[in-house]
């Protein structure tokens, strides 16, 4: 049976891939990031960030790093689902004027821009071509998603001694 600090490492590496995957679109597909984008960038660092550091914390706190990793992921799944609304509905505003100013503001977008900046014309409603059939907030769904339920069962586990009980 997989320990939760093996889960919690191997959830923060598949948060990190996937941040990973979204700047080598952006800096080599020229796909550039509107504010759902970045939105839904902070919610898979926080995942990979709490995983990463309650992965080395005891048990107890192993867990609560699981239940704030799932908070993460609800609000990046929360955010595509947001996102497909947007893409499905063009006429719909995703407030880019409005959250552009903001979270270009935030300390990670000054620190590491071309991560976490929202780039000045990326439109939350241009439809990209998918990636093996999903466009990329259905791809953020679905690993938040996965994530989530990762986290869950790690929550929801047992101990760890080897019991066989989750």
């Amino acid at each position: 049976m997989k320990t939760s600090k093996s889960v919690l490492l191997a959830v923060a590496f598949i948060a990190l891939a996937i941040l990973a995957a979204a700047l080598y679109l952006q800096h080599f597909q020229d796909m550039q990031p509107c504010p759902l984008c970045v939105i839904q960038r902070y919610a898979f660092a926080a995942i990979a960030l709490v995983c990463l550091i309650c992965a080395s914390l005891p048990s107890g706190a192993q867990k609560a790093g699981a239940g704030l990793g799932i908070l993460a992921g609800l609000g990046g799944a929360g955010t595509a689902i947001w996102h497909l609304w947007i893409i499905a509905h063009p006429s719909t505003s995703c407030g880019r004027d409005a959250l552009e100013a903001p979270m270009n503001a935030l300390p990670p977008a000054t620190l590491l821009p071309s991560v976490f900046k929202v780039d000045a014309y990326a439109l939350c409603s241009t439809p990209y071509d998918p990636i093996l059939g999903l466009s990329i907030p259905q791809w953020s769904l679905v690993w938040s998603v996965v994530l989530v339920v990762i986290l869950v069962a790690t929550l929801f586990k047992g101990n760890g001694s080897g019991n066989g009980r989750y």
